[in-house]
């Protein structure tokens, strides 16, 4: 049976195509258009379904995140007790009616798709998607299950029970009652871009004193209710029917309602009594359900668990092993969830076995990355063995050179798991400074990810399974001091990916083999992209971002590109030495 799971009419548009609950492809659209898609992610389609061979008349199920007409009903009523403005009241309602015709467009183009009609095409709810990609995901068998969104399809909060092939739901909470669209309020109010860099907010988060977080406790929860609650008295409707932050909020903050100009105290303290409410609201919700349910596994889904810091805050609350967090918990997590839903919910499938990788996206031969650098006329090296590809890349590091990194499979999901990433010594000098300014772009209180084969973790550090995906963080193990200063947060922690060999051989090699050289077989792992930009996709991104960046060599499947010669350091086998001089005097580089 093959389905094939969207995740369209929001940010994150995704596709994945299962054949009978197994996952055959997935990506992001905006990983392959370069741009945000919010209807059909038509590229990811086609990517897909190209990947397997197969077209639209070979498909069974269509399986679509969304039930259009249901989120207009839920809006439409959010408009009645909410808008007052008939100005505003008839300008929300014209929005949405327009977005419920482009979604039924969308709707009925896919019904049509290339003349096909043979396939069942389902609309599903959300917040159903998202659990059933965390909880079908998950190792539980038996798992409570909460998903928190900003409120797509009307609804915030979901509560369900999974057991075996089955979710059953216990609960829902409509929007505005939503904890990630105040995080989206708050993000906006320290100065970073909504829906877009709410991860910033958590780590700035990190910086701070909760001195707001009563405030946002009395905004978030109602009084003797483990539900959230969002009071009205903190939130208004602008002249458009959009929801913001009331007068009241800014008067019981102490700030002033239209000064963007906030001092970083205030910026810090914000974002961390933010962070600390949210906390604490997800830990009694939890906690309610568990003791009226008795579970002790819980499974997380929704945009909100995307919040890292969160999350190793709940896993070290509720237990270490009783918690999962698919790999992309957000919107395009829900293509994925669809298709699951499809198989194990609606056709009554059993379960296979927990998930060990997400490497679903495009892979390109070397042939075509050939092609395409010969019409770029850049000079490269050709690294012919695995072996002499892992002792370039190593030269390269312990050298304190930063590399893009292309092999295989893109991920799917929001993290560069070492299939594109940049790679960089965490010992080199200036390393951070070198990412941030030249590279990145990007605030320098925001962490690098340390990379690590699973075997060598436990003398390190202490973490979690969710690591494997780098949906949580890590702990400085006590009397461990091989991390350079500047790594771990407060707190000691550390933002780390644990590296399993049948998950990434090639990664894992390279790792293990960089340790023999290095203090430890650990490297800086952070996003193969350029600041604001989604993931790299294909060859194309890769050698505009290397290009236009200060990335120092670029790595993509065998072919090595440099700006600089490669350094010849003493290292354990040092016959490569002279083999890679001549490598580099091949490809055109000046020593």
């Amino acid at each position: 049976m093959l389905t094939l799971g969207l995740s369209s009419f929001t940010h994150d548009a995704a596709a994945a195509l299962l054949e009978d609950g197994v996952i055959k492809a997935a990506i992001e659209d905006s990983k392959l258009s370069r741009s945000n898609t919010q209807g059909l992610p038509e590229i990811a389609m086609r990517y897909c379904l190209n990947k397997r061979g197969i077209g639209w008349h070979d498909l069974d199920v269509v399986a679509v995140d969304s039930r259009p007409f249901k989120r207009w009903i839920r809006q439409s009523l959010l408009l009645l007790r909410n808008v007052s403005s008939p100005l505003a009241s008839t300008y929300y309602e014209a929005n949405q009616l327009g977005a419920l015709a482009r979604q039924l467009s969308d709707l009925r183009q896919l019904r049509h798709e290339n003349g096909a009609t043979s396939f069942k095409l389902l609309c599903l709810e959300h917040h159903l998607c998202h659990a059933s990609a965390a909880f079908f995901q998950s190792p539980f068998d038996r798992a409570l299950v909460l998903t928190l969104d900003e409120g797509a399809d009307g609804k915030s909060v979901m509560v369900a029970i999974g057991e075996g092939s089955q979710l059953r739901v216990v609960q829902g909470i409509s929007f505005p009652n939503s904890l990630a669209w105040v995080y989206s309020q708050v993000t906006e109010l320290v100065g970073f871009i909504p829906h877009k860099e709410e991860h910033k907010t958590q780590w700035l988060s990190m910086e701070g004193e909760p001195s707001f977080k009563d405030i946002f406790l009395e905004m978030m929860c109602e009084p003797g209710s483990p539900l959230p609650h969002v009071n009205r008295r903190f939130v208004d409707c602008d002249a458009t029917g959009r929801l913001k932050l009331s007068r009241h909020f800014y008067r019981r903050a102490g700030l002033l309602e239209h000064n963007s100009e906030l001092s970083d105290d205030v910026r810090h303290a914000l974002a961390s009594s933010l962070q600390q409410a949210c906390f604490e609201t997800v830990r009694n919700l939890v906690e309610y359900f568990r003791r009226k349910h008795g579970i002790q596994n819980v499974c997380f889904g929704g945009g909100l668990f995307q919040n890292v810091v969160l999350v190793a805050a709940l896993e070290k609350e509720l237990g270490i092993d009783q918690v999962f967090v698919p790999p992309a918990p957000g919107n395009a997590g829900c293509a994925v969830g669809a298709g699951l839903l499809v198989w194990h919910s609606l056709m009554k499938k059993a379960r296979g076995q927990e998930i060990s990788h997400v490497y679903w996206g495009p892979a390109y031969s070397r042939h075509e990355i050939v092609d395409v650098l010969s019409n770029s006329k850049a000079r490269y090296s050709y690294e012919n063995t695995e072996e002499r590809r892992l002792d370039a890349a190593i030269q390269l590091l312990q050298g304190g050179k930063v590399i893009g990194w292309f092999q295989g499979a893109a991920e799917f999901g929001p993290r560069a798991l070492g299939n594109r990433s940049l790679l960089a010594s965490p010992w080199a000098p200036y390393v951070k400074e070198n990412l941030n300014d030249y590279i990145k772009h990007r605030e320098r209180f925001r962490p690098f990810a340390i990379a690590i084969p699973e075997e060598d973790c436990a003398r390190f550090f202490e973490c979690s399974r969710l690591c494997r995906f780098m949906n949580s963080l890590g702990t400085v193990r006590s009397g461990s001091d091989v991390l350079p200063e500047g790594f771990a947060l407060p707190g000691n922690q550390v933002r780390l990916h644990v590296v399993e060999e049948k998950a990434n051989p090639l990664f894992w090699r390279l790792l293990k083999r960089f340790g023999s050289v290095a203090p430890a077989p650990m490297l800086i792992n952070t996003s193969f992209n350029l600041g604001g930009e989604p993931l790299v996709g294909k060859p194309q991104d890769a050698f505009r971002s290397y290009f236009c960046s200060g990335i120092d060599a670029l790595m993509i499947e065998g072919l090595l590109l440099s700006k600089h010669p490669v350094p010849i350091l003493r290292k354990p086998q040092v016959a490569h030495a002279s083999s890679l001089a001549q490598l580099s005097q091949s490809a055109g580089l000046r020593r």
